[in-house]
């Protein structure tokens, strides 16, 4: 590691100074005590003093600092701080102070992010847990039912199997929607571009969806009729499973006898935006920040009533990412919500 000296002459030229006043003092009176006064001589004993007490402070004060301060740096250095082991090493109080609370700072900034980490860890794995646990008691809870006794019963039998088959299907997609933001998230996205009309694709989506919808009588709809079409350049099917799960949420949390309504609309640049806008139970503000991340839930009584894998609005924002587009959401808790994302647009 170099020595990098940032001198400051302050100290060593007050002790000099300090230093030839009293040796000058103490000449001068002993040479007129023995009536032997020689200005000239005297001159010459100062200045040589003052010099030669400068360079021996100054060089023993700097090697001195420096050994110390080179200790600190390699006691730094034990926590593997590669921008603060790098620096070359400085005697100048005020750099060290400067570096030091740098370097301070940093790993405060670390270990919260550190922590931050280990609590969305286990909350993550706490969800997954959850996820994966209430379909397998479900299989389990209908064949053990089966292995019982009302394996006899025809009836009970073919029941239960098709209720064990829904819960197979479920961890299934669970599984399957891991997998995918594993890719996802790793950047295995392989997205394949191409040109197509953006209003026929929410239009697939909403026959797809249009028996869910019935169930809670929710209508489905565009804000406005579009006669000519809105070419877009983007993978087709991952924007078509954008749609898909952005309207399907809005069926799930969506007020019965509600809408759920899709609008397009030009931006600048070659941009379009879509919006889909439901009048369901909206979002707390305080949830909004924290809507995409893996299972999380704004309700947080664990129930899942209406299904699904809790991955639907993570595999969204990262869709809409990989195409390096941008996401939004507004919503008025107790009004309803709008998830809106931008797309490049086609002539």
């Amino acid at each position: 590691m170099a020595i990098s000296f940032k001198k400051t002459y302050k100290f060593a030229v007050k002790s000099a100074l300090y230093i030839t006043l009293f040796s000058t003092g103490f000449l001068a009176g002993m040479m007129y005590f023995f009536d032997i006064l020689r200005w000239d001589f005297i001159a010459i004993f100062v200045v040589s003093l003052f010099i030669f007490s400068f360079f021996v402070i100054q060089y023993r004060v700097e090697r001195f600092i420096y050994r110390r301060v080179k200790k600190i740096y390699d006691d730094v250095s034990l926590l593997e701080s590669s921008t603060f082991r790098n620096k070359s090493i400085t005697t100048d109080m005020a750099t060290l102070t400067r570096e030091v609370q740098k370097f301070a700072r940093d790993k405060k900034i670390e270990i919260e992010t550190l922590k931050i980490r280990e609590e969305y860890r286990r909350e993550f794995l706490g969800n997954v847990s959850h996820e994966l646990k209430t379909p397998l008691f479900t299989v389990q809870g209908y064949l053990l039912t089966l292995l019982d006794g009302a394996m006899n019963d025809k009836t009970l039998r073919k029941k239960y199997l098709q209720r064990a088959e829904k819960g197979v299907e479920r961890l299934i997609y669970i599984v399957q929607d891991l997998d995918m933001i594993t890719k996802l998230e790793v950047g295995d996205l392989n997205l394949n571009y191409t040109k197509f009309n953006i209003v026929e694709v929410v239009q697939n989506v909403f026959d797809l969806l249009e028996m869910k919808a019935d169930k809670k009588n929710i209508m489905l709809m565009f804000d406005m009729k579009y006669i000519k079409p809105v070419m877009v350049y983007a993978d087709r099917e991952k924007i078509q499973q954008v749609i898909t799960n952005l309207v399907v949420n809005s069926i799930k949390y969506g007020r019965e006898n509600g809408t759920t309504e899709i609008s397009i609309e030009d931006l600048v640049n070659n941009k379009i935006i879509v919006r889909i806008k439901d009048n369901g139970e909206g979002i707390e503000k305080k949830h909004i920040p924290r809507l995409f991340e893996r299972f999380y839930r704004v309700d947080k009584s664990g129930a899942r009533t209406e299904g699904g894998s809790g991955l639907g609005l993570s595999i969204v924002k990262h869709i809409i990412e990989g195409h390096d587009e941008k996401i939004y959401v507004e919503s008025k808790f107790g009004e309803g919500s709008e998830f809106s994302f931008t797309l490049e647009k086609m002539k």
